[in-house]
């Protein structure tokens, strides 16, 4: 691993149980035909019944304490996994928190809603406008009433949020030690940026040949960039911030966008297939957006052979579980 110091003097509030678990899934590889498959246990965060953004939280948080704020906000689609553990986060620091959902108030509470009302937070029902768009607006509101907002972007990815997946890598490295080489493909669903950004940057400072293979879960672009330019100008930000002097190209960036399907939150056959076998093989719960996309992403990778029997491929499980409440009627196989 590089000069880590900058990572390490960088504002951070624990929220998460860390490190997560690394386990391997045999009953899946057999049923693919091999390659032999990992996976890390995101999902078990512990925050709000866990995930991913619990690692990018850590340092968000860090710095909206260390700025003296006292209310947090940010946005996302209805289910976002995002702003119900920005709720949770903000409510362990004792902060306020704000959230600008797409779409329009339910009639019936359930999945990550549900929970975020229970954790306190205040809700903006903002249409067609499921990325934040709105954010701006409440906290011109919230300043005008005295308030200390702090902006915590859609997806939390920044490079203040990106490094909680520099961290991450730095500690799978330490938990695999001398067999982390033996894992020749990392996969996992790429939405906002941060983590794959995050990843990018870790695999650098810590010298791994590994393949970092995004599946892109939405088709939908936000801003002037494609995803793919914003992960790699994510991916430079980051270094910076870290100090890290290195430059990444196209040539560094895997993004799959070949298994998006109809759009963001639309389940099709390959997520019914991949939530069912992982739950039905492993007793291991996936969700309809993000991570179900990305396992059905890696099963179709290993079908076709871009993915051999020999390889050792990690499946990053980003977490998302409670989702699968409010798509209950789209998932009977």
């Amino acid at each position: 691993m590089a000069d880590t110091t900058m990572l390490d003097r960088m504002a951070r509030n624990s929220l998460g149980f860390l490190p997560t678990p690394v386990v391997p899934l045999p009953a899946l590889s057999k049923y693919l035909g091999g390659p032999a498959i990992l996976i890390k246990r995101d999902d078990q965060t512990g925050l709000a019944l866990g995930g991913n953004k619990t690692r990018k939280l850590e340092f968000l948080l860090g710095d909206a304490l260390a700025q003296g704020a006292d209310v947090v906000v940010t946005g996302g689609a209805a289910q976002s996994n995002h702003c119900r553990q920005t709720a949770a986060a903000a409510a362990v620091c004792g902060l306020g928190c704000h959230l600008a959902l797409g779409g329009e108030e339910p009639a019936a509470l359930n999945g990550n809603l549900l929970l975020d009302r229970l954790l306190g937070a205040t809700i903006h029902w903002s249409g067609a406008r499921r990325k934040g768009e709105d954010i701006p607006a409440i906290c011109d509101r919230l300043r005008a009433s005295g308030r200390k907002p702090y902006i915590i972007p859609y997806g939390g990815s920044n490079a203040i949020g990106a490094a909680g997946f520099v961290e991450a890598m730095r500690e799978l490295t330490l938990q695999l030690g001398p067999e982390a080489d033996r894992v020749s493909h990392i996969v996992f669903a790429s939405s906002s940026g941060g983590t794959h950004a995050g990843l990018m940057v870790g695999k650098v400072l810590g010298g791994l040949g590994t393949r970092l293979v995004g599946i892109n879960i939405d088709k939908e672009e936000s801003g002037e960039m494609t995803l793919g330019e914003h992960i790699l100008d994510l991916a430079g930000a980051t270094a910076t911030l870290l100090g890290l002097d290195h430059t990444f190209a196209g040539a560094d960036l895997i993004l799959r966008d070949d298994y998006v399907g109809a759009g963001y939150g639309v389940i099709g056959d390959r997520e019914r297939e991949a939530i069912s076998l992982t739950a039905r093989l492993e007793g291991i719960l996936l969700d309809p957006v993000y991570t179900g996309r990305a396992m059905g992403g890696l099963i179709d990778l290993i079908r076709n052979g871009e993915i051999g029997p020999r390889d050792t491929v990690l499946f990053w499980h980003t977490g998302g579980s409670p989702a699968l409440f409010a798509h209950a009627g789209e998932l009977v196989i």
